[in-house]
């Protein structure tokens, strides 16, 4: 814990500004206030420290503030002191839940003695509460980052040791290992969880809209902006802004991205008027910053504002003892889907999925047990026909990293058109992909919805 916080509260100045130098000379940071209501406003669960206040006090008098501070945690020590005590007010003090009561005048050894031990006490509880929400969020990251392998684990480890802090994120991992999911434990394990989680895909917006969309544009501030527009960094305030293919994004755009986060300001399209900045930022790319630099798509000084912590998700390939727990969730989920029986993959089948390279990761993983859910092939041959319905695996040895992912991606969208029916909104739902990105993959694969 850090220094813990000592509040004086008491009407009586010359007590409490003396109250306060013996706390200091103690190397105790204390803070004194002649009202209690002034106190109550900046107080919550997470307060490291205790309380020291008067009884009699004008307005609200420290049984009063007493109550009204279990209210916000019963856990915060109180120790109340006055010149009017007597029994039945210690009594009822002490019932209330004070930590202890004090009568004046007491010697400055009384009143330490008695802030070591409320200080200790809250130290411990503080403490206690820190492991009972790691254990949660263990238990929670478990159910979203499924993987017993020595890389997960301490992926997990490291998510739950960063994301209660505002510690700017760069997620590194291939196409389909997980990357949002990431993102989204971090926001929903932060102080920020109640706040919006936005994620932005950079490689979706075009480059001649990616400046409005992010920084937000006013009515009049181009042809066809009839009213203003909030971007992107502005929707975010209060919660997380994830910045998806962050090497998608335009040079350009990338250097008033810099400008913006250095000055905790935006300023939108067709205004003179910046706006603060709230938000904690989280960014993700498929390529390492190294690569990313030499290939000019990541501006360098972007990157060492960006790269506080970094996060490696392995790939699939590299935690293959992964590989069967996955499939299994994956398959109970799709089943469940689907309303259809999980027919479990027989031995030969569990080889199949081992022998794999997986090229797509878990996003490849996920969509086989969709697909091996609705196949009406024999059991024992479907993952073989799955894992390579258009290719052969002797076709694709020795192929690229990049072609691989190629044709895991082609055939993705030509499966999805053939259920489909070719209609074009499902797919798009159901890949999670705008319509102009779409297009192009059809275009760039020999695919039309006409011819199946």
């Amino acid at each position: 814990m850090t220094t813990p916080d000592i509040y004086i509260v008491d009407d009586d100045k010359a007590m409490r500004q003396s109250t306060r130098q013996w706390l200091e000379l103690a190397g105790y940071r204390a803070k004194d206030f002649d009202r209690a209501g002034k106190v109550l406003d900046s107080i919550d669960r997470n307060m490291n420290g205790i309380i020291i206040s008067d009884v009699k006090m004008p307005g609200m008098d420290g049984l009063e503030f007493q109550k009204a501070l279990a209210d916000i945690d019963p856990d915060i020590p109180v120790i109340l002191i006055t010149a009017h005590g007597d029994i039945s007010m210690a009594v009822e003090a002490i019932r209330n839940g004070a930590y202890d009561f004090l009568e004046k005048p007491f010697e400055p050894e009384r009143i330490l003695d008695s802030v070591q031990r409320a200080v200790e006490k809250r130290r411990l509880v503080m403490e206690n509460r820190e492991l009972r929400s790691q254990l949660t969020a263990a238990q929670g990251l478990d159910a979203r980052l499924v993987g017993g392998n020595n890389r997960m684990r301490a992926l997990k480890q490291q998510i739950m040791g960063l994301a209660p802090t505002e510690a700017t994120i760069m997620i590194i991992g291939d196409t389909g290992t997980g990357k949002e999911v990431v993102a989204r434990c971090l926001h929903d394990w932060s102080r920020r969880k109640d706040a919006p989680f936005l994620a932005v895909n950079c490689a979706a917006i075009p480059a001649t809209m990616a400046e409005s969309e992010l920084f937000g544009y006013e009515a009049g501030a181009f042809t066809g902006a009839r009213q203003s527009h909030r971007g992107k960094l502005e929707a975010a305030a209060g919660g997380t802004l994830f910045l998806d293919e962050l090497s998608s994004m335009p040079l350009e755009i990338q250097g008033k991205l810099l400008r913006a986060l250095e000055s905790r300001r935006v300023t939108r399209l067709g205004s003179n008027t910046p706006k603060p900045l709230d938000f904690r930022l989280i960014t993700a790319m498929n390529i390492t910053p190294d690569e990313a630099i030499e290939s000019d798509k990541l501006r360098k000084d972007l990157y060492y504002r960006l790269n506080t912590m970094e996060l490696t998700i392995p790939a699939l390939r590299d935690r293959k003892e992964d590989i069967s727990p996955l499939f299994s969730l994956f398959l109970e989920r799709a089943a469940e889907m689907y309303d259809c029986r999980p027919d479990m993959p027989g031995p030969a089948g569990f080889s199949a999925l081992m022998a794999h390279d997986w090229p797509g990761n878990v996003r490849e993983l996920k969509s086989v047990a969709e697909r091996y859910v609705l196949s009406n092939l024999a059991r024992e041959e479907r993952l073989s026909k799955l894992l390579a319905p258009d290719t052969s695996a002797e076709d694709l040895k020795g192929a690229s990293l990049p072609e691989q992912v190629r044709h895991f991606e082609r055939h993705l969208i030509k499966d999805a058109l053939k259920r489909h029916s070719g209609q074009i909104s499902k797919v798009m739902a159901e890949l999670g992909i705008p319509r102009r990105t779409l297009n192009e993959k059809m275009a760039r694969y020999s695919l039309s919805k006409d011819k199946l």
